[in-house]
């Protein structure tokens, strides 16, 4: 063999061990990375080839799927039943745009490729079985009152049971049907850009996703703070409140909505009767920030990982502030932020004796045959406040319900207690203000409770007609109706 020839056959060996190292390596150690990339068409494929798993609320499925037809190399797409009721809860589970809420946290369940839902051998193998239901602790009833009173107004709304902590209902408004956005077709296509392009953000779940101002809300908080530091030994103490306080090192006054409330040096009770800003905003400076800050923390502030199981967006309590700034910090405003969830979970703490159960939409997850594979039991609550403090709240706030600000929300033979809340919106409160309300209800003779929080961003109301008590209290009562009749 001449030397050229000596050389081009070592020189082609090379080429086939080098080829053979890559090939072994791509199967080894790139392969698994291959499968999961989301451009892999095989995956989708293999997603939409069966129907998919279901999400149950009240026992019936408000999730399913159907076959394509067509020329579609995807056999089924997914289907929603009243998918606007439930789309905060459900999300959205798309052949194109991907998955959401608990379409997408639970999707290897709903598509049979979660491993708890495999025999031993599926297991080894890979091979997928089929899906499995999630169990969602929705009440219908709650869900369809809280869309119904909503409305065509912009907001979101929460009930949680305070003594379990499952979450009774949940929505967001404007809403959207998950079933136009779910296949790969031109109208599908079409959907989605509507939906893209629309201000008012109908996929973003703002009972979860979206932290605002929650205004004399927050009030609740301080309250408790004053109560448990010793600042106030009672809800009907008298307190140091001029009207109206000069925040300080500033030349601007905190007033109140009404000149005539008698808010000067009021009770704590009388103070969220008549949600006096003076006794808050001084209140707060009196403890200073880092005590508000620690009790607001303890209901569920500054925690960036509150899973429901999906996660929801921080709730602010802000640090760093001024005198002044904590001042305005103590009626929800400055760089306070809430969402409905927390303002909830507020009230419901408040509602179960100072304790708190966390917050939950899922049971359970079962396989096909509905044997349990998952179980999500009712967890431990947390003491937040004492049984003491959480009365004399319970009894402030429904004096609220009873003859204060909050009187839209009485339900006869329930009791309930609530605070309403209007918070500022935009620069010098120059757009329309932010109506909330937050309150409980219970039904003596049946032992039901519910807490609900609800927010309005926005309604053809007029800007003088926007109160918590005018436009997110009946919300809140249509919610609390619904959740005692059970």
């Amino acid at each position: 063999m001449n030397k050229t020839i000596r050389r081009a056959s070592v020189f082609c060996l090379l080429l086939v061990l080098a080829l053979l190292v890559r090939v072994t390596w791509v199967q080894y150690y790139e392969g698994q990375a291959l499968a999961d990339d989301k451009n892999n068409r095989r995956n989708v494929m293999e997603q939409y080839a069966n129907p998919l798993g279901d999400i149950i609320v009240g026992g019936e499925a408000v999730t399913g799927s159907t076959r394509t037809g067509g020329d579609s190399d995807l056999d089924y797409k997914r289907t929603y039943k009243d998918g606007a009721l439930y789309s905060a809860v459900t999300g959205y589970t798309s052949q194109v745009y991907g998955s959401t809420q608990l379409e997408s946290i639970y999707q290897d369940v709903l598509d049979g490729t979660d491993n708890k839902l495999k025999n031993p051998v599926d297991t080894l193998t890979g091979k997928s079985t089929d899906p499995g239901d999630v169990i969602t602790t929705i009440d219908p009833g709650v869900q369809k009152a809280a869309y119904e009173a909503l409305g065509d107004k912009k907001g979101a709304a929460v009930a949680i049971d305070p003594d379990t902590g499952k979450v009774l209902g949940m929505v967001s408004t404007p809403s959207y049907d998950p079933s136009k956005i779910s296949g790969s077709g031109s109208s599908d296509a079409k959907a989605w850009k509507a939906l893209a392009s629309d201000e008012d953000h109908p996929t973003v779940n703002r009972a979860l996703k979206q932290a605002l101002p929650p205004g004399s809300t927050f009030k609740l908080v301080v309250a408790a703070a004053a109560l448990e530091d010793g600042l106030y030994s009672s809800v009907d103490e008298k307190t140091d409140s001029p009207n109206p306080f000069l925040l300080p090192g500033t030349s601007t006054y905190l007033k109140n909505e009404s000149s005539t409330a008698p808010c000067e040096d009021a009770t704590i009770r009388t103070a969220l009767q008549y949600s006096c800003n003076n006794v808050f905003g001084k209140m707060a400076v009196d403890l200073g920030q880092d005590k508000v800050r620690a009790m607001a923390e303890k209901f569920g502030f500054n925690d960036a990982k509150q899973d429901v199981p999906v996660r929801a967006a921080e709730s602010v309590y802000p640090s760093g502030m001024d005198g002044a700034q904590t001042g305005l910090s103590g009626i929800g405003q400055f760089d306070v932020t809430a969402t409905p969830l927390q303002m909830a979970m507020v009230s419901a703490t408040i509602a179960n004796d100072g304790r708190q159960a966390s917050p939950h939409m899922v049971s359970e997850v079962t396989d096909a045959d509905g044997d349990t594979v998952t179980s999500f039991p009712d967890s431990d609550d947390t003491r937040i406040v004492s049984g003491k403090t959480a009365s004399q709240l319970r009894s402030a706030m429904e004096t609220v319900v009873n003859t204060g600000t909050g009187t839209n929300a009485q339900i006869a033979g329930a009791t309930v207690g609530g605070k309403t809340g209007t918070a500022q919106h935009g620069e010098n409160n120059s757009q329309t203000p932010y109506a909330w309300f937050t309150s409980y209800a219970k039904d003596a003779s049946s032992g039901k409770s519910v807490a609900v929080a609800v927010v309005v961003e926005q309604s053809n109301a007029e800007r003088s007609e926007v109160s918590g008590n005018g436009l997110a209290a009946p919300i809140a009562k249509a919610m609390m109706q619904a959740a005692l009749k059970g």
